[in-house]
This record gives C-alpha cells, structure tokens and sequence, in this order.
C-alpha cells in the first residue's frame, strides 16, 4: 500500500543465469536485505546484448532454474518479460516496462557491468531511471581499482553514485558449473537442490560452448 509519498522499493536482477547459482541468490538476498527493496525481479535474458549464448540454449529452461532457485523466497518475481519481448535484452527497455510514479527502481550489477556500464544501449537514459547498485562475487584486488576508478569516472561525468552491496564473495561461475556438469563432477555445493535435479533430468549442459558468469 502506498500512503503519501512512500514509495515502492523495487530491484532489478538481470542475467543470462546459465544456470543460477548460489553466488547469484546470495547476491540477490543481500541485495533485497541492504536495499530494503519490497520486490525483486529476477530476469533471465532472451539473448545478452554482450555475450554469446550456446546454440542448443533454451531461455524457458533458465526461467524454469530460477523459479526453482528462489521458491519460497518472500517477495521474489521470476519475470519472463525479456524472453516474451524476444530479441536483444536490453536494460533500458525493462527499466521502461518497469517505471511507475510509485516506484524506486534499484538495478543490481555484477563487476564486469559496472566496467563496461558506459558501453550499454542508452545508458545515460538508464542512469536517470534506477540507481545502480553493484555487488563483488569475486575477490581479485587487482580489479579493485579499476572499478573504484570508474565509479568516480561516473559521478564525475553523470553525477551517478554506485552504491555496493555488502557480503562475502561468493566464488563460483556459470561456466564453472556447465564444464563441471560435462565431465561428470558433483554440482551440489554449487547450486540449489532444485536447481541440481532440473539440470540433470533434463541433461543440460552435457556440451559446452558459451561462457559467462
């Protein structure tokens, strides 16, 4: 309910989540904790403007693991609106769809989003209607300073301030998991039980050719 001038606090989570994992939802609980957001939406890209994707690659497939990754969770929306629009998935359109008078809207970024944020398709127009939050799941000091310097790179020119989400890394990867599902090694530390059984009942990534986070 809205009284007054309270707002909906609403998060952006978007990704190829090829498959979830576990550093993925602990990022995205952290995220919803620190941000003190009412929702988040989990969104599964139809096709990463900036990644290639492996050709047998199914999207309803990548929905279906992030239901499963977040069953349960309050306050949770699995959103199939960039698979739906088809095409490239572009942030700007899904923070478009998602603009309301009564909502705040929070975009969560991994590392290499924060590196290459200037890069996007109308990311000047995206600065203006969310506030970016970034969060680490990895632990490299050697890419500590490129990203400090970026983010004063981008207040200086946007008057855009980065805030961080807080948690301890999380060090794994999609690409991790798919080579660890080819050649045959246990997964189950890695991702969420239903997570696990859905790639094996449905024999994903038994072949590898894409490669992401």
């Amino acid at each position: 309910m809205i009284n007054g001038m309270d707002m909906l606090r609403v998060g952006i989570y978007g990704g190829t989540f090829a498959p979830i994992h576990n550093g993925h939802v602990a990022a995205a609980k952290a995220f919803m904790e620190q941000m003190k957001l009412d929702y988040l939406f989990i969104i599964p890209t139809y096709l990463p403007p900036h990644k290639q994707v492996d050709s047998s690659d199914d999207p309803w497939y990548r929905l279906k693991m992030c239901e499963l990754a977040f069953e349960g969770v309050d306050g949770v929306v699995i959103s199939d609106m960039e698979i739906r629009r088809g095409g490239k998935s572009y942030t700007y359109d899904t923070l478009k769809e998602l603009q309301r008078p009564d909502t705040r809207l929070f975009l969560l970024c991994g590392t290499d989003m924060v590196l290459t944020f200037d890069t996007w398709h109308r990311f000047e127009d995206i600065f203006k209607m969310c506030y970016p939050i970034y969060v680490r799941r990895e632990n490299d000091p050697l890419i500590t300073n490129r990203i400090v310097a970026k983010i004063g790179e981008y207040y200086q020119k946007y008057g855009v301030m980065f805030r961080k989400v807080q948690m301890d890394p999380i060090n794994v990867s999609s690409t991790e998991i798919r080579r660890a599902v080819k050649e045959g090694r246990d997964i189950s530390s890695l991702v969420p039980p239903g997570v696990e059984r859905f790639i094996h009942e449905n024999r994903l990534y038994l072949r590898e050719e894409q490669s992401d986070e």
